[in-house]
């Protein structure tokens, strides 16, 4: 990516994104972000990074589409960006992430007049035991899915935890145009046309993500790339249809320069974010 914030953005999570609480990957690597916290609550803050508040937070509600009845879970929910908003929105919405700091801090930012609407777990989104089964009516995840483990394990919790009909929202980055490591711009001087590079799309992958490169290297989070079909067929094989499917792309405009047209268009044309929305058939 071009700049750092659209660089960070690539991590994982919003720019950076959780994982499994104190869950070891398949390489006995941690995958929860307590070791990245404080970076990620700077990244995001009280109200979301850019993309959260342009792209992320407004088109999730107009999926999620909330109602004064619903009850909902936010799923790798970060220290409550998401949760906070729909306070106002919903009868209940309880937020879950893997990793105690951020938990510790979405309970911090919490006003007064939320607390009474607004719970907070510390809780692997493959075991979230303290949840009720057939309880809520819509779950989201925005931009967490991609860095936990174990896939299925965590779509067939999700169902477990919603009622028979209830919806589940999943937004990530798109694993057809963003793939760590494996994926860039390059420009075409000839044709005079940016295009985004990929240099593989079909293999899973477990990716590790150096934060801070620089001063830290030794501290890496874990990104899964997963196609499409592997979303789809654990969607399936855990009892959803899918009824919606959107794909975003970046709000952001390059600044002025040679090549600032055809970069704009490239950056219209190629979506960073998908949606996906799939509701319990029993």
């Amino acid at each position: 990516f071009k700049n750092k914030q659209e660089k960070d953005f690539g991590r994982g999570r919003e720019g950076a994104r959780r994982g499994e609480r104190s869950e070891k990957g398949d390489r006995g690597t941690r995958t929860d972000w307590n070791n990245v916290s404080s970076w990620y609550d700077s990244l995001v803050g009280d109200k979301g990074s850019d993309y959260h508040k342009n792209v992320l937070i407004p088109k999730t509600l107009s999926l999620l589409n909330p109602k004064k009845n619903d009850l909902i879970v936010d799923i790798g929910c970060g220290q409550g960006v998401l949760t906070r908003i729909l306070n106002d929105k919903c009868q209940e919405v309880v937020g879950v992430d893997a990793s105690s700091r951020l938990i510790e801090l979405a309970k911090q930012k919490l006003q007064k007049n939320e607390k009474e609407k607004v719970k907070y777990f510390c809780l692997s989104a493959q075991h979230m035991n303290k949840l009720q089964s057939d309880y809520f009516t819509k779950a989201v995840s925005i931009m967490a899915i991609q860095n936990m483990d174990k896939l299925d394990e965590v779509i067939k919790e999700a169902g477990r935890v919603l009622k028979p009909k209830g919806k589940l929202i999943i937004v990530t980055s798109h694993p057809c145009f963003r793939i760590p490591r494996q994926s860039g711009w390059g420009f075409d001087e000839k044709r005079k046309l940016q295009y985004r590079r990929m240099d593989l799309y079909n293999s899973e992958l477990k990716v590790p993500i150096k934060m801070h490169p620089g001063s830290a290297p030794s501290v890496v989070t874990w990104t899964f790339h997963r196609p499409l079909s592997v979303y789809f067929k654990s969607l399936v094989k855990n009892n959803f249809t899918v009824v919606d499917f959107e794909e975003w792309t970046s709000h952001r405009k390059n600044q002025p320069g040679k090549n600032q047209d055809a970069e704009n268009r490239a950056k219209s044309e190629f979506p960073l974010f998908m949606a996906i929305v799939a509701e319990k058939t029993k």
